[in-house]
């Protein structure tokens, strides 16, 4: 083996200390294209950052300004519907029903008659009330003459006395006959008109709840039908006793004010489906009393309804504004973090910090909360980009528009940096 030809190792070194000790030319030559080849993909690192231009840009998030005005304050609370006037038809005079003269649920006016009784046992009776007073009439027609006659014989002591009183006494008893008989009249003729039942108001009425051939009014009223008016309805609601006592003190002491002076308060209805019942009504009164049971306080309001739209009986929110605030703030309810420790905002200052900001929330109004106390005119309040916050790192606030809202033309974006150069074979490509 030629030993000249190869870098010696040390075994060799030691085997033959004679040979000269020198690197070879092969291993240098390696070495330096290494060094060369680390200091290109140096170099090449380096080149992003300085392209980068150091920190990354304040994330954008959706604030809103605030901004006091003057707020009503909306109280929802859950109600029923009534009507405002319900009547029960019943039959007020015994026979079998002949006919139903309406159909059933449809609007009915006062006196429009609704059912036919059989009035032939009323009808004979009228006939004999009438036959009575006639033979009535004729005896009083009678003793009124024979007293005219006795009056100048008993002046002249042509008869007795006696025979004078009596013919008086007849006379004024054959009146009274006549009286009862035309009572009797009265009577009959009030029978016989209950023979034909009708609407005692004006509504709607419902089904009929006996049908032709029943035998009805014997020895009771019975109920034959239900006409309830639906235009205005009431709605009957209950709202907690320390509410209304807070809003008492709250109105005497000046920090609220009556949302319409001295008229009635207005109400709105919220229908199961959630829509708004377009027509407002207005609150009549409360209750006078509180409900042992469940220390709430009766609220009605009366609500119109000219096209039957709503029924009494129905499920519906009642919102009522009892009062105003001057200087209220709302902001959108996703921006208020409610929960058991309080109501909390995260408000942006001018150098870009979000911090938290405790509040008072009064109600909810149209998706905003107002906000009694806690924040002042001018601040920016976060509303959108909570997931973008990285810890104390300051953002940047752009103005928040609701879903839905039209948006306008954004501004044409920078243009992307240049990519880094890529490093090939220890040289960039330009």
């Amino acid at each position: 083996m030629n030993f000249l030809a190869f870098p010696a190792s040390p075994a060799h070194r030691t085997v033959n200390p004679r040979l000269p000790r020198r690197p070879s030319l092969a291993l240098l030559g390696l070495s330096l294209a290494t060094l060369a080849l680390l200091s290109a993909c140096g170099k090449g690192a380096e080149a992003p950052a300085a392209a980068g231009g150091g920190a990354p840009p304040p994330t954008e998030v959706g604030v809103v300004t605030v901004a006091p005005r003057e707020v009503g304050l909306l109280t929802e609370l859950p109600g029923r519907l009534e009507a405002s006037r319900v009547a029960q038809v019943r039959a007020r005079a015994a026979g079998i029903v002949q006919k139903r003269l309406f159909r059933e649920g449809s609007d009915v006016r006062a006196g429009q008659p609704l059912f036919a009784i059989d009035a032939a046992p009323y009808r004979a009776a009228l006939q004999s009330a009438q036959a009575t007073l006639a033979r009535a009439e004729a005896n009083l027609a009678q003793t009124t003459a024979q007293a005219e006659r006795y009056k100048p014989l008993v002046e002249a002591n042509a008869i007795s006395k006696q025979d004078f009183v009596n013919a008086t006494s007849a006379q004024r008893s054959a009146q009274a006959d006549v009286a009862a008989a035309k009572a009797a009249i009265a009577t009959a003729e009030i029978n016989l008109g209950y023979a034909t039942v009708t609407a005692p108001i004006s509504g709607r009425i419902g089904r009929a709840l006996v049908t032709e051939g029943a035998l009805v009014g014997q020895g009771e009223a019975t109920q034959l039908a239900v006409v309830q008016q639906i235009d205005p309805l009431y709605v009957n609601f209950t709202q907690s006793a320390t509410e209304v006592m807070a809003l008492r003190r709250a109105l005497a002491a000046g920090k609220l004010q009556r949302s319409t002076g001295n008229e009635a308060a207005a109400v709105s209805l919220l229908l199961e489906d959630g829509s708004v019942y377009p027509r407002k009504g207005k609150l009549l009164f409360s209750d006078l009393s509180v409900d042992p049971g469940t220390g709430q306080i009766t609220l009605r309001a009366e609500v119109p309804n000219p096209e039957g739209q709503l029924l009494p009986g129905l499920y519906v929110r009642v919102r009522v504004e009892q009062a105003q605030i001057d200087q209220a703030i709302t902001v959108p309810q996703q921006a208020v973090t409610r929960g058991s420790q309080g109501d909390t905002v995260m408000v942006v200052g001018a150098d870009g910090k979000v911090t938290p900001r405790p509040v008072t929330v009064a109600s909810g109004r149209d998706n905003q909360w107002v906000i009694l106390s806690g924040l002042k005119a001018g601040e920016q309040v976060m509303v959108d980009g909570f997931q973008k916050l990285r810890g104390n790192a300051p953002v940047k606030a752009v103005p928040w528009q609701a879903p839905g809202a039209p948006t306008s033309t954004p501004a044409a974006a920078p243009p992307a940096p240049a990519a880094p150069a890529k490093a090939v074979d220890g040289k960039a490509k330009q």
